[in-house]
């Protein structure tokens, strides 16, 4: 019996939400492929729009935050079961696939597992959130950079990578994605970094459809502001004199 041929997974970006704005390339991966292991984000709810779903097996490994979700080594291991089937493997996920999406890591589980990985980019909701609502991350003459930031650990953490300090002084837009919960803790840490309570901010959630939501505010009231309109992932939230454009 010969071994089944082995064809390289698709990382796919899925965008920020809308189905209509994954790219051309990821909708036809999407089309050839055999089997979609999706998220929750991205186009997932609307995929009859871009692909047959009927001739498709269709694989839910959400991974929703603080809740129970599949681990990402059963994630690995069902890209490998079902590469080594050989069948056409697409791996839908939304916003950018290296952009807080783990993606690299099932890059290099694959690696490991001698199978081969194509990488198809996508939008991600750091920028394209706020670009939809109105908001530019970079204006000529208001700021010359942005940092993308996780704020899935609060400031202080043992095992956080964010020097939030620094980013204070930095002068750039700061684009927050998965710190919904963290909010009140990320706004202290910026006002005692020096970060004025004045800074304007936005928040979008499910920004792109047709649920979207977006609200003004400054780094001062933005906890306020989320608990108010009981804001809920997922959501991105700009600081930064761009938000008050």
């Amino acid at each position: 019996m010969t071994s089944a041929q082995i064809h390289p997974v698709t990382l796919i970006g899925g965008g920020p939400g809308a189905w209509d704005l994954i790219t051309v390339r990821g909708m036809r991966a999407l089309q050839e492929a055999e089997v979609i292991l999706a998220d929750h984000l991205g186009p997932t709810a609307q995929l009859d729009k871009l692909c047959d779903i009927s001739s498709k097996e269709l694989i839910d490994v959400s991974k929703l935050p603080y809740k129970k979700s599949i681990s990402q080594e059963k994630i690995n291991e069902l890209l490998i079961e079902h590469a080594r089937a050989g069948r056409k493997v697409a791996r839908l996920k939304g916003g950018d696939p290296f952009v807080f999406g783990r993606g690299f890591e099932e890059v290099q589980a694959l690696a490991e597992a001698s199978i081969p990985a194509t990488v198809i980019p996508g939008v991600t909701s750091a920028i394209s959130v706020p670009a939809a609502v109105g908001i530019p991350v970079t204006q000529r003459g208001i700021v010359h950079g942005f940092t993308v930031v996780s704020g899935h650990l609060p400031p202080g953490h043992e095992k956080s990578l964010v020097d939030w300090a620094a980013l204070a002084r930095s002068g750039a837009t700061l684009a927050v994605i998965m710190g919904v919960k963290n909010a009140p803790a990320i706004a202290s840490a910026l006002i005692d970094a020096s970060l004025s309570p004045s800074t304007p901010c936005a928040v979008i959630q499910e920004g792109t459809l047709s649920t979207e939501r977006a609200y003004r505010c400054t780094l001062g009231t933005l906890a306020q502001t989320m608990a108010e309109h009981e804001i809920s992932a997922p959501a991105v939230y700009i600081i930064g004199e761009v938000a008050g454009l």
